[in-house]
């Protein structure tokens, strides 16, 4: 598949109540590498094979959640049309000029109706990964510090209309459709969509959900399932409160284990995962075999999974 248009997941910025709690927890256990602060109080993360600058940011604000997330694009041409493309489609779109992020270039930014805020960018300071370019090793001293995940992977979003959500990004940003739950039988529609933009089981996520601009997550990839296991024992070593698992989805067919940060966001270890293509057909599931799509070994529909969000 040609990676062209919108290439990945970028930059996610949340909200934490405590920020020296949370970058001990996002720096030291969850293992990210700190790339800078700026003038606002913001702190800047990166997982250790990450190239770009960042791709997590830690602002303190009196609630948890998420601010915004990211994607990046292949070039500024590819940002102007997008932008022009998102207007055309009746949406209003910001133009935040560059710097306004550390190492970030301009970004455009929109609202979704399920509430959430979204961007685009082309630019943002390719910082390496600690190894070297020319004959590097598989890892480094940064990938056995914590759970060192190997990069920040996809979002799973609550809010209302997803609906609408599915054809911005389809229609508009170039996603296809890799899963989904319907609603309970009588009732038309989808409770939850699964998109990609490139052959990951998926780029973003949402649920369908009555408060606008909820996260249920952020997922962070590791590269195997023993690695999501020791991700595992790194949570029990610090007293993390594990939400789900190890467990595997039966949806994406990813190996996961859902936890908590010291502010109440959740995220996830997750690894594995099919690799799918834009012109395969999505897989539905039922929503009385949502337990399954969730929790595949215990069929368990866990009732914190569709309550607890921030």
């Amino acid at each position: 598949m040609a990676m062209t248009g919108v290439l990945r997941p970028g930059h996610a910025q949340l909200r934490v109540l405590d920020l020296g709690e949370a970058c001990k927890f996002y720096g030291d256990v969850l293992g990210l590498v700190e790339t800078g602060r700026d003038a606002k109080g913001r702190v800047y993360y990166k997982a250790w094979d990450e190239r770009d600058h960042s791709s997590v940011i830690l602002r303190e604000a009196d609630r948890a959640g998420i601010d915004f997330f990211g994607f990046k694009v292949d070039s500024k041409a590819t940002l102007d049309k997008l932008d022009r493309d998102l207007r055309d489609y009746g949406l209003t779109t910001e133009r935040i000029p560059a710097g306004d992020l550390l190492e970030t270039g301009e970004r455009v930014r929109f609202q979704l109706p399920s509430g959430h805020l979204i961007e685009l960018y082309a630019e943002k300071t390719d910082v390496g990964n600690g190894l070297p370019e020319i004959n590097p090793g598989p890892w480094s001293a940064q990938s056995e510090h914590g759970i060192a995940p190997v990069r920040m992977d996809h979002v799973l979003l609550y809010g209302p209309n997803i609906a609408e959500n599915k054809r911005i990004f389809t229609e508009v940003l170039g996603f296809y459709l890799v899963e989904r739950v319907l609603m309970p039988e009588g009732t038309p529609g989808e409770a939850a969509i699964w998109l990609s933009c490139s052959i990951k089981s998926h780029d973003i996520a949402f649920v369908e959900h009555g408060e606008p601009g909820k996260l249920h997550h952020l997922s962070f990839y590791l590269d195997s399932w023993e690695k999501t296991l020791r991700a595992g024992d790194i949570m029990s070593m610090n007293n993390v409160s594990v939400d789900i698992g190890p467990t595997r989805h039966g949806i994406t067919r990813g190996t996961t284990i859902y936890a908590w940060d010291p502010s109440g966001n959740r995220f996830e270890t997750f690894s594995g995962g099919y690799h799918p293509y834009p012109d395969w057909k999505p897989k539905t599931w039922t929503f009385e075999n949502l337990g399954q799509g969730l929790d595949f070994p215990q069929r368990r529909l866990h009732d914190t999974f569709l309550t607890v969000v921030t």
